[in-house]
């Protein structure tokens, strides 16, 4: 459970630098063998890319690294529940399990609005846990739009 909160403490402080550019604050790592190697937070905006979320550009970066765009054995750990787009590009990653913060009540893919992984045509399984730290990526969000409004 320690790693748990290391690893979702590191992705709150990548959250925290996409609310300072104005971002939606999601951030997200991907861990291998206990070791962070990829790191992302929202950027679409900056970035001019509606598909550069969080776990896109952290799945990107631990590709990079690794040099391998399959990235089996590895986990991702996220702030908020990760949407359909990003479950999607988890299972092409072949990612072993995601560990996020808070549930997304709107877009969540895993348990919030949809259940993408209890299906049973995908050619890759994942395994999930959520609620880690939630209360403090929960209130980073309702901050971060809460000054917005």
């Amino acid at each position: 459970m320690d790693d748990h909160i290391d690893f979702m403490q590191q992705a709150l402080v990548l959250a925290e630098q996409a609310a300072q550019k104005g971002e939606v604050p999601v951030g997200a790592v991907v861990v291998a063998n206990g070791e962070v190697v990829g790191r992302g937070y929202n950027c679409p905006i900056g970035s001019s890319d509606p598909t550069a979320h969080a776990e896109i550009i952290a799945l990107r970066d631990a590709s990079k690294n690794l040099e391998n765009y399959r990235l089996a054995g590895c986990d991702l750990y996220v702030t908020i529940e990760p949407c359909t787009m990003c479950v999607g590009a988890m299972i092409h990653a072949r990612i072993n399990r995601i560990i996020f913060g808070a549930p997304e009540p709107r877009a969540g893919a895993l348990t919030s609005q949809l259940a993408l992984l209890e299906s049973d045509h995908f050619n890759h399984s994942m395994q999930w846990t959520g609620g880690i730290l939630e209360d403090q990526c929960r209130a980073l969000m309702k901050n971060f739009f809460k000054q917005r409004r």
